[in-house]
């Protein structure tokens, strides 16, 4: 039987290489983003037409709600939610604003947890589904340049927790996965605004002393951190729900 997933953040890095692998697997997927080309990108290469395009800007009233009821309508039922969908952005911290935070939450937090909500009283009815939500070892670490970012990834621990005990007695299991320091378009963003915070002209310097923080001694890769998802999603016992998988190279060793 072909599963059916839903994918958010899809047109590129991390989102686009699950949405890949789970098509890989043979499941129906629904790869949403805000960029139209960017999702119809991912549904190009994949060229198996086990992937659809779905373009929503998941920080609008009610898109949340859409997005899964959209994915509904494409697949005919969820299996599978990946909520990768993410932005931060580095600001000092006594520059922080009230855009920057209102951005961050309601992508990085609101939209997951109502997300996981409207998918949850699916796959409520249908007796069984998988939620992955995509962490980060931000949420654990003390990042004053960095605040509104970590600050939303430790709510979507909560978020995990919360929603695998409400769904739980539903057959639904909800994990994260923590992925590490990966070279994709944002994390290249991000690591340019913290140098240029920290008055660091030699970026790339900067950024051989972020990766010599990692036990492991080197950065991870989307393809990495998708096959952990995947896991999750497809593989991982029945019996595993609230639990957050590190993939971080020994970061978030603390």
């Amino acid at each position: 039987m072909i599963k059916s997933a839903l994918v958010t953040g899809a047109g590129g890095g991390l989102g686009r290489a699950v949405a890949l692998a789970l098509a890989g697997r043979g499941c129906a997927v629904v790869a949403l983003d805000i960029v139209a080309s960017a999702a119809e990108e991912t549904a190009a290469e994949a060229g198996s037409g086990l992937v659809t395009p779905l373009v929503v800007d998941l920080t609008a009233p009610g898109a949340a709600e859409l997005a899964v009821a959209e994915s509904l309508e494409a697949l005919g039922g969820l299996d599978i939610v990946v909520n990768n969908a993410g932005w931060g952005i580095g600001e000092a911290f006594l520059a922080m604003t009230e855009a920057s935070w209102d951005r961050t939450l309601a992508l990085n937090l609101k939209a997951v947890a109502l997300i996981c909500a409207a998918a949850g009283r699916h796959m409520k009815t249908r007796g069984s589904g998988r939620i992955v939500n995509v962490t980060s070892p931000a949420s654990r670490m003390a990042l004053p340049n960095y605040l509104a970012y970590a600050a939303s990834k430790a709510g979507v621990d909560a978020v995990t927790r919360a929603a695998a005990v409400a769904l739980a007695p539903f057959g639904v299991r909800v994990n994260s996965v923590a992925p590490g320091m990966m070279d994709t378009a944002m994390q290249a963003v991000t690591e340019r605004q913290l140098a240029a915070i920290d008055g660091r002209d030699d970026v790339a310097a900067f950024l051989a002393e972020r990766t010599a923080r990692i036990p492991v001694g080197r950065r991870t890769d989307v393809d990495t951190v998708a096959g952990m998802i995947v896991w999750l999603a497809l593989d991982a016992p029945e019996y595993i729900t609230a639990e957050r998988l590190n993939v971080s190279g020994g970061l978030d060793r603390d």
